[in-house]
Formats: C-alpha cells, sequence, structure tokens
C-alpha cells in the first residue's frame, strides 16, 4: 500500500521590540518548551493570515506580518511517544498592535508568554521544540526579508 507523505503547513511570527523576542511557553508531550508563536495553517486562509490568528490565539497580541522570513522544512519525532511528523514553516516578521489584549485566553497548551533576548533564546536551546525557533531567529537577525507576495495564495483557498 502506498501512503502520500505530506508535511504539515505552519506558519510561525517572529515578533520583535526593544530586542527583545516574543516566544512562547507551551506544555508538549515532551514536557514545557519554548516555541515562537506559531501553529498549523487552517483551511481557507494564506499563509499571513494565519500566522496573524496563530499570533493573536497564543499571545493575545495582534499581529502583522509584514515580510517572509523564509521557509523551513524539519521533522520532529518525540523521544517519549514515538510522534513522527515533518513540518513546512513559514516564517514571518512584522508589527505588534500595542500591548496583549486584556483578559484575552491563550490557547490550549499556553502556559505563557515572554520576551526574551537572542542570547536568552540560544541559552535555552535545550527548551526549545523545535530547532527551527533559533534558526528562523538567527535569519531573522541576519536580515533575511521576502517580500508577503512571494508566498501566493490563490483565491480558491479563501473562495
Amino acid at each position: 500500500m502506498n501512503t502520500r507523505w505530506k508535511p504539515s503547513a505552519t506558519v510561525a511570527a517572529i515578533i520583535e521590540r526593544n530586542g527583545r523576542f516574543l516566544l512562547v511557553e507551551e506544555l508538549t508531550s515532551d514536557g514545557l518548551k519554548l516555541n515562537n508563536p506559531a501553529g498549523h495553517l487552517d483551511p481557507g486562509e494564506s499563509p499571513a493570515d494565519g500566522c496573524a490568528r496563530e499570533a493573536l490565539e497564543e499571545t493575545a497580541h495582534r499581529f502583522r506580518p509584514t515580510a517572509l522570513v523564509g521557509v523551513y522544512l524539519s521533522r520532529f519525532q518525540s523521544t517519549r511517544t514515538g510522534e513522527d511528523v515533518t513540518y513546512l514553516r513559514f516564517a514571518f516578521c512584522g508589527e505588534v498592535e500595542g500591548d496583549a489584549e486584556p483578559g484575552r485566553a491563550l490557547d490550549d497548551g499556553i502556559v505563557r508568554t515572554l520576551w526574551m533576548t537572542p542570547d536568552e533564546i540560544r541559552a535555552s536551546a535545550d527548551r526549545h521544540r523545535s530547532p527551527l525557533l533559533l534558526r528562523c531567529l538567527e535569519d531573522y537577525l541576519a536580515g533575511r526579508r521576502y517580500p508577503l507576495e512571494l508566498v501566493y495564495t490563490d483565491a480558491s483557498v479563501t473562495a
């Protein structure tokens, strides 16, 4: 039997304010981990729209993507459960509009948000949910920015 391989499409927000980056601490099958605000692309949305939605759901901050930082492929294998998933990540940088919305609940599994410096993020690599957290940060710090139009979403997706 042939099984078609399908990576999980995800989106991630790289959010900087005053030299610090907004991360989430989330409960995973492998314990508490740090990650960019990120999640799966939902049906009927563009990657940039999905990124804005995930950032709001996970951090209570309104986020407006302004550029694509990169497209990444990674494989996750849980040491605890044996789960094996390949992720195709679209990482965007952009701007947050003001502070977190007061009283807005964070997504299930998100324990808290925190602002960290690049050095703090590098020093906590053993707590990263994915090696892509650090890779996206380093690409952002290296100035990688691509126009949003690089990722085209046909009207059939949102119809």
